[in-house]
């Protein structure tokens, strides 16, 4: 059986790798102390780096200094899910706006991307593009009444469409009265610069679509759920488009 601390040894050891890829100098010494390990296990922690594919290098001694390789750079990019979509997010917001100071077709530079995930990392953020879908602009109503969500909202929101968990919160209509909602996050959509949550309401069992900024108290519940069938939707997304493949 694994050891208790083996996730967080796990989580440990992407922090580490994540940490060496800022190539700012650091000791063992400081990275032990920075995440409270001896600096015999934060080296055991470096020797798994390297046989992960992760060119770490030491100088000897106590007050060694660790790095990458001069030579590592982006092709060896690591992402996690949530990263992937994001970077694939933006990128498909950029070529959607049709940006004027995008001098280059950003297809290729998407589809380089998602050639460098891992087929593990394909195969997980595959079905989350297609729940992503990017819509026209907002108009200048919506805009004027637009305010940036917070991001604490947004964590929790995020965290509960990727995991698939019930969403509850309290939402803010539009003539200002407020109540407590329990959804299935079904699907993102993007009318730039809103996002709109497309969700299964569990009371009401019916699709009903919120704008995210005016979610306030979102908390990712245990309960998981099942996607729903496409056509569930479809009048509530009728012409949009989902994330570039």
């Amino acid at each position: 059986m694994p050891r208790p601390d083996t996730l967080g040894r796990l989580d440990r050891l992407d922090l580490l790798a994540s940490r060496l890829k800022a190539d700012e100098p650091m000791t063992v010494a400081e990275l032990a102390a920075e995440f409270s390990v001896s600096p015999r296990t934060l080296a055991r922690d470096l020797a798994l780096l390297r046989d992960r594919g992760l060119p770490v290098e030491t100088d000897r001694g106590r007050g060694g200094g660790v790095r990458l390789h001069r030579l590592w750079g982006v092709g060896r990019l690591t992402l996690t899910a949530p990263e992937a979509i994001n970077l694939l997010v933006s990128l498909a917001i950029a070529e959607k706006m049709s940006a004027p100071w995008l001098l280059a077709n950003l297809a290729p530079i998407r589809r380089k991307l998602a050639a460098s995930f891992s087929p593990a990392l394909r195969d997980q953020i595959g079905g989350l593009r297609r729940r992503i879908l990017i819509g026209a602009s907002a108009s200048a109503q919506v805009v004027g009444g637009f305010r940036p969500p917070d991001q604490a909202e947004v964590a929790a929101l995020f965290s509960a469409f990727l995991e698939q968990r019930i969403l509850a919160f309290r939402y803010t209509g539009a003539a200002g009265e407020e109540r407590s909602r329990q959804v299935e996050p079904q699907l993102l959509l993007l009318n730039y610069p809103v996002w709109y949550l497309v969700a299964w309401d569990i009371d009401r069992a019916a699709v009903r679509t919120f704008r995210c900024d005016r979610i306030r108290a979102a908390r990712a519940m245990p309960d998981r759920f099942a996607l729903r069938p496409p056509e569930t939707f479809a009048e509530a997304v009728a012409g949009v488009e989902a994330l570039h493949p």
